[in-house]
């Protein structure tokens, strides 16, 4: 994972860069040449000290409620450490060097214990920052996996609402006898093939989602008589431009439930347009249908949380009400 890879380098930064640059700030050399074992356990308690925090993940811990755990490791960590600064210097040294025993020994103190803080002090750091780091990813997985199963619903939900809509369209025509059944079932046949192989994706090229509308649009039109005119615009730069499928028909389908008529001339009017990564989506059509309450569409309702969901701050969505005429106006930036 990428916080896993964040940490091996942090790890190796402070391994082969930090902790030498460190370690350089004591008498090195003289301590390997007079105390080689100290020097050598030193370097090894001190990458030790370190790898034993980074295993321990003592913010972890806390947010557990592992507080005897955490100071447990604390009180055997200070143990070894206060073991270690009390490591005495031989006396054969001093002699050798002539230099005052109780000064070097304290000297000697000194520098352990501030091994002890720095390591102490940058491993908590670190895994302080990791773990936050961490629970950020989790909530963004977990808010993915939530935004993933509402699309779902919302998907689910379309499919109904579309196929109601439709069989209704399909019903009137088989109760008049009419001759455009036929050619209304096959239209309809490729729409649910359209539905079951393009649907299942996140996105589909904009050229696909236009020729299922257009389908569509066929479709009412064999149920509709002269006094419908139907007005279907569209024009892109990019046939390829990727956008979520049935995002449109919704509007699409309000435009022809509510904007249609048989015996008074009307007009229905549906602009496609892409540019310069812009989707541009317009319906106009004459108020012919009221809605039985004031309650808004769940079609709409739904393709709005969709794009919410999908497009957040990148999508403005307007529907007005003019005399008898409703509009809908809906822009999305793809790229």
């Amino acid at each position: 994972m990428k916080h896993t890879r964040i940490g091996i380098y942090i790890d190796l930064l402070f391994c082969l860069v930090i902790l030498p640059l460190i370690i350089m700030l004591v008498p090195v050399e003289k301590w390997i040449i007079y105390h080689t074992g100290f020097m050598l356990t030193l370097i090894a308690y001190v990458y030790l000290l370190y790898f034993t925090y980074r295993k321990a993940n003592i913010p972890a811990l806390i947010m557990k409620r592992k507080y005897s755990q955490v100071v447990l490791l604390i009180a055997v960590l200070l143990l070894v450490t206060w073991g270690i600064s009390q490591i005495p210097i031989p006396k054969e040294i001093i002699s050798a060097t002539n230099l005052d025993w109780g000064i070097r020994q304290h000297m000697r103190t000194l520098s352990v214990w501030f091994f002890f803080l720095v390591v102490t002090g940058f491993s908590l750091s670190i895994e302080l920052t990791v773990e936050l780091f961490r629970q950020i990813l989790s909530k963004q997985e977990i808010e993915a996996e939530k935004n993933k199963a509402e699309l779902a619903l919302y998907k689910a939900q379309i499919n109904p609402h579309f196929l109601f809509n439709t069989l209704n369209a399909l019903y009137g025509l088989v109760l008049t006898k009419s001759d455009k059944t036929e050619s209304a079932f096959i239209q309809f046949s490729n729409i649910l093939k359209y539905m079951y192989t393009q649907t299942t994706l996140d996105t589909i090229p904009i050229c696909n989602e236009i020729d299922y509308i257009r389908q569509y649009v066929d479709l009412q039109s064999l149920r509709l008589n002269k006094h419908t005119h139907i007005d279907f615009f569209t024009q892109t730069d990019d046939e390829h431009a990727q956008i979520p499928p049935m995002i449109l028909i919704t509007f699409v389908e309000n435009a022809f439930k509510y904007g249609t008529s048989s015996e008074i001339d009307c007009t229905i009017v549906i602009k496609i347009v892409v540019k310069n990564g812009q989707l541009l989506f317009e319906t106009e059509n004459t108020i012919m249908k009221e809605k039985r309450d004031n309650t808004p569409a769940i079609g709409i309702e739904n393709c709005r949380k969709r794009l919410e969901l999908l497009y957040p701050k990148r999508f403005s969505l307007t529907t007005v009400e003019e005399g008898r005429q409703f509009k809908t106006r809906l822009t999305i930036q793809l790229s």
